[in-house]
């Protein structure tokens, strides 16, 4: 398969992530708002929802933090995708010079900034091949990083993990608690269980960050606890902006690998409310299909 996309395809997409937020996130905080029963957190869901418009018609980031930038790629035959591989960066780049995204990434250790959102693994790409797939998707996110302080990463074991899940099902609570509102409440959360920790920190953001977050899981076991998770963290009242309401949480997502008998690793990863998510699938005929955009 012939990837026939431009470079200003790809900058137009970025470029879309930074000035709003995905239909589907949006949806949920207006949804939240207008049955909020917290006067205070009404009005931060309110300001929140009119943030998002302001920045579409002034054609200004939606959010000042710049996140860190991911790209899921996946494809099924055969694609030379070396002209979209050399585009992401430029891309990101681009976007930083014209204002769109605040120069934040830096060497981890020296904190040196080259003022223009470049660096080692930057963005991060994630190359997935399946070949059930006759398309090739692209999937931008720019998750915020104040959300990262509040998330956890835990090796558990079958007698931590508990019966009816018990000990896993504390650990998101707590962790949500200790958070408070660090996170930018109403976060999403993406669970990763399983494989080692690497696999289940790549499995947390990726489910978090790639599924519609109105979405059921097919797994029904999965999704019942997403359910289950979901109703006990908002019953924590911690609220938008930590403020106390009813939305604490808009959306659960977990996704798994397995694992070994000895061991159940445990990744808890929240996503702000600023959901800086679009995407497109291309077909071998050139159609294009809008994913997490407006139509």
């Amino acid at each position: 398969m012939e990837l026939n996309i431009s470079y200003e395809e790809v900058y137009d997409l970025l470029h879309a992530a930074c000035t709003s937020i995905s239909p589907d996130a949006l949806f949920l905080m207006k949804q939240a708002a207008e049955n909020e029963t917290n006067p205070g957190a009404k009005v931060f869901l309110e300001t929140m929802v009119r943030n998002v418009a302001l920045a579409g018609e002034t054609d200004k980031p939606v959010c000042q933090s710049p996140g860190l930038p991911t790209v899921w790629i996946r494809y099924g035959e055969a694609v030379d995708l070396s002209p979209l591989l050399s585009y992401l960066p430029r891309a990101v780049q681009e976007a930083t010079k014209n204002g769109f995204i605040r120069p934040s990434i830096v060497h981890p250790l020296t904190r040196f900034n080259p003022g223009d959102s470049s660096g080692k693994g930057i963005p991060n790409i994630e190359l997935r091949q399946d070949p059930s797939l006759d398309y090739v998707e692209i999937v931008m996110s720019a998750k915020g990083c104040g959300a990262e302080l509040g998330n956890v990463a835990k090796i558990l074991t079958p007698a931590t993990l508990g019966k009816n899940y018990k000990g896993l099902k504390s650990l998101v609570l707590d962790t949500v608690i200790n958070a408070g509102g660090f996170p930018c409440p109403p976060s999403a959360i993406g669970i990763g269980i399983g494989g080692q920790m690497d696999i289940a920190s790549k499995l947390s953001r990726e489910a978090v960050s790639t599924r519609d977050w109105r979405d059921v899981n097919p797994d029904p076991l999965l999704a019942d606890l997403e359910r289950e998770l979901l109703e006990d963290i908002n019953n924590l009242k911690i609220g938008p902006a930590g403020v106390g309401g009813d939305t604490t949480c808009l959306a659960v997502k977990i996704a798994y690998a397995a694992t070994h008998t000895a061991i159940c690793p445990v990744t808890i990863n929240f996503h702000c409310w600023v959901a800086r998510r679009f995407g497109i699938r291309i077909y071998p005929d050139g159609r294009r299909e809008k994913l997490f955009q407006v139509e």
